[in-house]
């Protein structure tokens, strides 16, 4: 029996988490394969091309669905940077889920974090000098299509700057945008 693979990559802000773009070949945008030399290798789960931050690959598609289906209940965490200067009751609110079109968020773990030490984003974020910023850590269990943006906007604060800093027991831990390491899978319950 063969051991699976995974690689941690630290996917930068727009770049697909694919390897090729099948929508767009006339003008195609930034893919995992500029970055990674990995064809048997794929996503488990996703990042939106916006965000930034973890992703893992691996070569088993058991190990892939216990790392991206919800039913597993690996926490994904992310540092967010919204609009505005939230308050613990915002915070709360997303701690006890929200509303959204789709229906009602699970419960998150919210909290307040100063401002961490993360590379530049390039493009930068827009700053307006009359509004000020605000970090969150948020994690959750879910993965629904731009969740924690979602979230963030139902209690009134637009996301800036979403960074997943990790999914279950693996962080990115050091890697700059569009480095990757090898890791182990044995932190993982099967």
């Amino acid at each position: 029996m063969r051991m699976a693979s995974l690689i941690v990559f630290n996917k930068p802000f727009q770049v697909l988490s694919q390897f090729t773009d099948r929508d767009r070949p006339q003008a195609p945008r930034s893919t995992l394969a500029d970055f990674l030399d990995a064809p048997q290798f794929r996503a488990a789960g996703r990042l939106d091309y916006d965000s930034e931050g973890l992703l893992l690959l691996t070569t088993d598609g058991r190990l892939q669905q216990q790392i991206a289906h919800p039913q597993y209940r690996q926490w994904k965490t992310y540092w967010v940077q919204v609009e505005g200067t939230i308050d613990q009751t915002a915070c709360d609110t997303l701690n006890q889920g929200v509303t959204l079109r789709d229906g009602v968020t699970q419960p998150a773990r919210v909290s307040l974090i100063p401002e961490p030490e993360v590379w530049p984003r390039h493009p930068p974020i827009r700053e307006r000098k009359t509004v000020s910023d605000s970090w969150l850590q948020i994690a959750i269990t879910e993965g629904r299509n731009r969740q924690v943006r979602r979230m963030t906007a139902a209690v009134g604060f637009p996301t800036l700057r979403l960074i997943r800093v990790a999914i279950g027991p693996w962080q990115i831990d050091g890697l700059k945008p569009g480095e990757h390491r090898l890791a182990s899978i044995a932190d993982l319950k099967r």
